[in-house]
């Protein structure tokens, strides 16, 4: 295992996804700042960020998601990852909107298409070389955002036209229907094609504790994602009430199994930010 492990936290849940009622789930920036700074002085080190309204659907308009951005980096040094990605009618330039705000350091650069649930996420990869390139120009480094194994040889192949710049950083996203069930079979075939100077990370969608997570640490990831976004559960019929309960029960496991939590500076240094 790395002895050193990002913690992500995505803070908002879905736009139309059931909340439990316990569940503080954050969509004013003063909420989400509020949720980020707690998570940032449990152990996270980077956030990820969609553009939203004060309802929580993804839009173009920047007004809330800068004033969000305000508030959080006035209290903590947090890496700020915005998202290109998200079920949404919008536009490749509005997918993209996030890259906008210098404040974003790291962006989410989804590597192909899939069947989301009922629906079909559509990333080609005219599509991909766009979002890559407006990256290169924000000087923004893009997390390749992995849903199944052929990504991978799309991510390297990019890699080889000049589209991205290496190391890459992929994210494994497991757990959404249609896309890789979260297994360790699964976990160990796709971590095999990362080329060697790469740096991968896990996200698990639906997930109903960290059994999963913790293979991802034995086996060695650079970056662990948590947060409303993916699941209000951290043990077997426990639901935490914020993200900062996440991020704390992730921190307590990574330590326990001999690790220790990567700090913000820190990812900005493996980033060559």
């Amino acid at each position: 295992m790395n002895k050193k492990v990002l913690i992500t936290v995505a803070p908002v849940s879905h736009f139309g996804k059931p909340v439990p009622n316990r569940c503080n789930n954050p969509l004013k920036p003063e909420e989400i700042a509020e949720e980020v700074i707690a998570c940032a002085e449990k152990g996270a080190g980077m956030v990820h960020l969609h553009v939203r309204d004060e309802k929580g659907r993804q839009t173009s308009e920047m007004k809330e998601f800068s004033r969000t951005l305000d508030l959080i980096t006035a209290g903590s040094d947090i890496v700020i990852q915005g998202s290109t990605g998200g079920l949404a009618e919008l536009s490749l330039e509005e997918r993209s909107v996030c890259l906008t705000d210098p404040r974003v350091e790291v962006a989410s650069l989804n590597m192909g298409s899939i069947n989301f649930g009922e629906e079909v996420y559509i990333n080609t990869l005219p599509d991909i070389r766009y979002w890559a390139k407006r990256m290169k120009e924000t000087l923004v480094v893009p997390e390749l955002e992995c849903f199944d194994v052929s990504m991978v040889e799309t991510s390297i192949q990019l890699a080889n036209e000049g589209v991205l710049e290496r190391p890459l950083h992929f994210n494994f996203c497991f757990g959404i229907k249609g896309a890789l069930k979260a297994d360790m079979r699964n976990l160990t075939f796709i971590s095999s094609l990362v080329e060697t100077g790469a740096h991968w990370g896990l996200t698990h969608d639906g997930m109903v504790d960290f059994s999963f997570l913790a293979g991802a640490i034995a086996m060695g990831t650079t970056v662990l994602r948590v947060g409303f976004e993916d699941s209000f559960y951290y043990r077997q019929g426990k639901i935490a009430e914020h993200n900062s309960i996440l991020v704390e029960e992730i921190a307590n496991l990574v330590i326990s199994m001999g690790g220790d939590i990567m700090t913000p500076s820190e990812y900005r240094e493996l980033l060559g930010s």
